[in-house]
């Protein structure tokens, strides 16, 4: 058990790195997406996504989608990464975290093009309004809320088996990283919308969202049904930890 907890601990540490390193690169050099998301006002969605392709090629848009998911959704990744590695044999550990890596993230970039269509073709309608972010953000509150959105959120709780031995296991590995990522992005699909479609204020938006998304995952199974989630436990957490430190400023100034 020491021994789980200890590699969780690296697990953790290691993602967190690799959190901060994502996110100093987003604030140093925001992503070009995010930048031509914005001037994709005045043209047809194809027109749009063909000015995006000449602008970008397809290699750099995948690099800058890439970079802002490390950024937002590497640290839901710590516990399903902790259970891979619990469940395979040492030698193995480094490449089956890869593979579910590699199917995690392949799943989110085929979204990407299809989260982007959907931006463009909703600030056609609205050039350089806020109309799109509110509307998409009353969209996510109401996902948010439903129980549709708590299935999505179960089944993120599921690791399925892992084989041991072989091509399986890699094929296992892979598998798993496929699948949480499609639970994953049905989950998050409105609130990774939302940052694109804002004129300003992109990486404030990614980081609110980010937040959200690692509060809602720490949250435990629940029935399906109709209720505002996804700050209960992270807000429990916080005032856990701020209320000995009250207590010890109130001590000291008395």
């Amino acid at each position: 058990m020491k021994s789980n907890t200890t590699d969780l601990v690296r697990v953790r540490n290691a993602v967190l790195i690799c959190t901060g390193v994502a996110w100093a690169l987003l604030i140093a050099a925001p992503t070009q997406m995010l930048a031509h998301c914005v001037t994709m006002d005045h043209a047809s969605v194809s027109s749009s996504l063909s000015m995006l392709l000449a602008m970008s090629s397809p290699a750099s848009l995948a690099a800058g989608w890439s970079l802002m998911l490390c950024a937002m959704m590497l640290p839901v990744l710590i516990l399903p990464i902790g259970y891979i590695r619990r469940s395979s044999f040492s030698y193995r550990r480094a490449r089956s975290t890869a593979l579910f890596l590699v199917g995690y993230f392949a799943l989110w970039i085929a979204a990407g093009p299809v989260l982007l269509t959907l931006a463009a073709t909703l600030r056609l309608h609205a050039p350089q309004s806020w109309l799109p972010a509110i509307a998409v953000l009353v969209v996510a509150l109401l996902w948010q809320s439903s129980p549709w959105k708590q299935i999505f959120l179960n089944r993120c709780h599921v690791h399925i088996g892992l084989s041991a031995f072989g091509f399986t296991a890699d094929l296992s590995a892979l598998r798993f990283g496929l699948v949480h990522g499609l639970w994953c992005a049905g989950s998050c699909w409105a609130w990774m919308l939302f940052p694109l479609l804002l004129p300003h204020g992109h990486l404030l938006a990614m980081a609110l969202v980010s937040v959200l998304v690692f509060a809602e995952r720490i949250e435990s199974a629940a029935p399906p049904r109709w209720r505002l989630r996804g700050l209960g436990r992270i807000t429990r957490i916080v005032l856990a930890q701020a209320r000995p430190l009250n207590l010890k400023r109130t001590f000291a100034t008395d």
